[in-house]
């Protein structure tokens, strides 16, 4: 990240934290030492502070602005036992920018992407598509502008960094039409057990890709092929889905997609794909007929929706500290399954009327939470694919299960090692038991107390320590937190908010 951005997040900490103290300006400079003309200087980010100016700005305020650990690290110290108030607006879909990105390489033209997540994942494609030669620009902070030189330089690619997202995986299916014979690393991501790519390979298959795999990667062959018959997934995931989406996309044909993911990130990339002028029927459902063009050479904008996965973190953060707030443009279509279980549990909210996403097409509410008080579901809580309930969403349920009377048993039968991340819930006081890889039991309410946890190697169970955290009175430590940076931009910043 530039210094100058560094310099601006790191001034408008100082700029909250003050606030928070009830401090002025002149007050801290007093206290410092110095003018308030300093003060205010650092607070926009517009001079240069030493770490010996930051320990001291931390001792007067009484919060360490930052703390250094281990090369590389980041922790997070947080102070629970406080209400949360006011409101946020939810950011652009995480899920949606990292398939958009590379679907962008369908396309020889440029195209544009509006209020992207400056997320860790998404910064890993980023060096992915610089490393082969794409061109990319950032400009008014989060809008992305995507350009792919005449041929992509595939033997050139940043393999560290493709090696920690698997979303590296969504380059076969525009590559494959593109290139005989091209390489990929094995995908990386989230420590959440086996998750095979048979699905991506037999879903890609009828298009002519081969896939051999050798120590550390994936060695791809193709030889053009028009799919024949209708292509069933042998699973119904968001990326299998889109990957035999972008195939289909250069494929200036019919193909038919059974038993496709309609969630909202495949959606997104629908909508992206209708703007470069494939022809899509079915949007939102199981069965898509695409009929693809046998070359995309088009400069296109495109705006994705918001993430309904950020929706429900701020929903259960108003829950766990019984607070009330309101969250700004949320994909209510993909919430209501969510809500309704929380509501059977005895959560009270308000929504607004809809209204309609930058996309054009992604229907949004605002949020209002009331402090609620729960009791525990009837029945288990378990995922299912849309419209179910979201299956990112589950750990945020295990919090919410902590805080209502009763006992509720969760079932992850996803991924194998996700629940046994949620049990160090424990260290913070509350009352989990492992079942066995894919169930826990939680029995609430929690009295919540602070603690030191390192960071799971995992996305959601990763937030869900740190909003368990907000509720424990006193301090706790939460470190390195890379794997929280890898799926949300500023987090930390936009809570203090």
């Amino acid at each position: 990240m530039e210094t100058k951005n560094y310099a601006a997040k790191i001034g408008t900490l100082i700029q909250e934290t003050r606030q928070s103290r009830g401090m002025t300006q002149q007050e801290l400079a007093t206290a410092l030492g110095t003018s308030q003309s300093a003060i205010n200087r650092i607070e926009k980010g517009g001079q240069n502070i030493s770490l010996d100016m930051l320990a001291r700005i931390s001792d007067v305020l009484s919060s360490p602005i930052v703390s250094l650990n281990q090369p590389g690290s980041i922790t997070f110290r947080v102070e629970g036992g406080h209400k949360l108030s006011g409101h946020i607006v939810t950011k652009t879909s995480k899920n949606a920018a990292v398939a958009l990105l590379c679907a962008s390489l369908l396309n020889r033209g440029t195209t544009t992407l509006r209020s992207v997540a400056r997320i860790e994942e998404v910064n890993r494609i980023i060096e992915v598509l610089n490393s082969i030669g794409v061109k990319t620009r950032w400009f008014n902070e989060s809008d992305l502008e995507i350009t792919p030189p005449a041929r992509l330089k595939l033997e050139a690619m940043d393999i560290e960094a493709a090696k920690k997202t698997r979303s590296i995986i969504m380059f076969l299916g525009p590559l494959l039409h593109q290139y005989r014979q091209f390489e990929l690393p094995f995908a990386g991501g989230c420590s959440l057990g086996e998750r095979t790519v048979e699905p991506h390979l037999d879903g890609l298959k009828p298009f002519g890709l081969a896939v051999e795999t050798v120590t550390g990667k994936y060695k791809a062959s193709t030889s053009p092929l028009k799919p024949e018959r209708t292509i069933v997934l042998s699973e119904r995931g968001d990326t299998v889905t889109e990957n035999v989406l972008m195939a289909a996309a250069l494929n200036d044909g019919t193909t038919i997609i059974r038993n496709a993911s309609p969630n909202y990130m495949v959606q997104d990339l629908c909508f992206y794909l209708e703007k470069l002028g494939v022809h899509i029927e079915g949007i939102g459902t199981t069965t898509l007929t695409v009929k693809g063009l046998r070359d995309i050479n088009k400069n296109v904008e495109y705006a994705p929706a918001e993430d309904p996965i950020e929706v429900m973190r701020f929903i259960a953060a108003a829950i766990v500290t019984k607070s009330e707030i309101t969250i700004e443009r949320a994909p209510i279509e993909f919430l209501e399954i969510d809500l309704k279980f929380l509501e059977n549990m005895g959560f009270v909210y308000e929504v607004s009327d809809e209204y309609t996403a930058r996309n054009g097409r992604t229907r949004l509410v605002d949020i209002t939470t009331k402090p609620s008080t729960l009791t525990a579901s009837v029945d288990k809580i378990h995922p299912m694919p849309f419209p179910g309930l979201n299956i990112d969403n589950l750990p945020f349920f295990a919090l919410i299960a902590a805080t209502a009377k009763g006992r509720t048993l969760i079932h992850d039968w996803v991924y194998e090692n996700r629940a046994i991340y949620l049990t160090e819930l424990t260290k913070l006081n509350a009352k989990v038991e492992l079942v066995d890889p894919h169930r826990i039991y939680v029995e609430g309410p929690t009295n919540w107390k602070p603690a030191e946890i390192v960071t799971p190697p995992a996305l959601r169970p990763a937030v869900v320590i740190l909003l368990a955290m907000l509720a424990a009175p006193g301090i706790s430590t939460l470190r390195n937190v890379y794997s929280i940076n890898r799926g949300y931009e500023d987090l930390a910043r936009r809570l203090n908010s």
